[in-house]
């Protein structure tokens, strides 16, 4: 597969330019910097009296953003931590408020198809699927020790695999046999697990365990719950978080946590409908098909009365 030469596309560009809307001499937080893709558009925006701050769980990642971003000329602040970890890096900082925050919570595709990080079962790959490679647990780890019904229950929570106790059924016999410690291993043995009643798919039948025990390592869902606790104070009057999600879990999460803001009289939403790739960027760069923005801005002030 020929890949781009940043390694990575960054999908909904221009609506993110769009909603997020930032100016010269505004602050903006890129929580997921990736390859630089959308900080680098931003940054331009920003300009010299601006501020991009930028986060980055994988440190190779982080490095090649640094140096893509000296193209800009506006003042960065990158550091090797999770979005989970936004109130810190902005105490660190000293900025109290920023003007926006975007989140993309896909994977980089250098990501996909780089052995080291052993996320994709298109090619023999170590089982590990850490983004940071500073966390604690790989997937070898949670596929050869948790318990069959944990398993299960992550497979299903994260997932949503409807095979999921099939799945990790088989799994732990196989483990009782010899560990699992490669890719090719384990989507063979989730293959072998699907029934032959179920029928042609249009995915590779391993796509979701994979997908959820990427979720589970990385810690995904619980870093999202907190940025999306955090977001909201950490954002100016007007301020705007836009967060791009892959799968409905990510979605519905983000969705509800929007949707809470503005009851509250916190957030305001500008998306009610997730926004979408066009035709055009779909053809151009098919793994941005299912990707999902939504977008919200904090409210006055004057209208945050039990806040001001």
């Amino acid at each position: 597969m020929l890949l781009p030469p940043e390694g990575h596309e960054p999908v909904l560009l221009g609506q993110v330019l769009n909603y997020l809307a930032p100016g010269p001499g505004q602050t903006f937080v890129d929580c997921t910097l990736g390859r630089g893709g959308h900080a680098l558009a931003i940054a331009q925006r920003l300009g010299q009296t601006g501020l991009l701050i930028g986060l980055e769980a994988d440190p190779r990642n982080l490095r090649y953003a640094a140096d893509r971003l000296k193209a800009s000329a506006c003042p960065t602040r990158l550091f090797h931590a999770n979005f989970s970890q936004l109130k810190q890096v902005l105490a660190e900082v000293g900025r109290d408020q920023v003007h926006g925050i975007l989140a993309d919570l896909g994977v980089s595709t250098n990501q996909l198809f780089d052995p080291a990080y052993g996320l994709s079962f298109d090619q023999p790959m170590p089982l590990d699927m850490r983004l940071d490679p500073d966390l604690p647990r790989t997937a070898a780890d949670l596929v050869n020790h948790l318990p069959e019904s944990e398993l299960a229950r992550v497979l299903y929570e994260l997932a949503q695999e409807r095979y999921s106790r099939r799945i990790a059924r088989k799994i732990v016999e196989s483990r009782e046999v010899s560990p699992i410690k490669t890719t090719e291993a384990l989507a063979e043995l989730v293959r072998s697990a699907i029934p032959r009643w179920a029928g042609p798919v249009r995915i590779d039948p391993a796509t979701r365990t994979f997908l959820a025990l990427r979720m589970a390592v990385n810690r995904e869902m619980e870093n999202l719950t907190a940025l999306l606790r955090e977001a909201p104070a950490a954002l100016a009057a007007g301020g705007r978080i836009a967060v791009i999600s892959f799968q409905s879990t990510e979605d519905r999460a983000v969705k509800q946590a929007f949707g809470s803001l503005e009851k509250t009289g916190v957030m305001s939403i500008l998306t009610k409908k997730p926004l979408t790739p066009t035709p055009e960027e779909m053809a151009c760069n098919p793994r941005s098909r299912s990707a999902k923005m939504r977008v919200a801005v904090k409210k006055s002030c004057s209208l945050l009365v039990a806040s001001c």
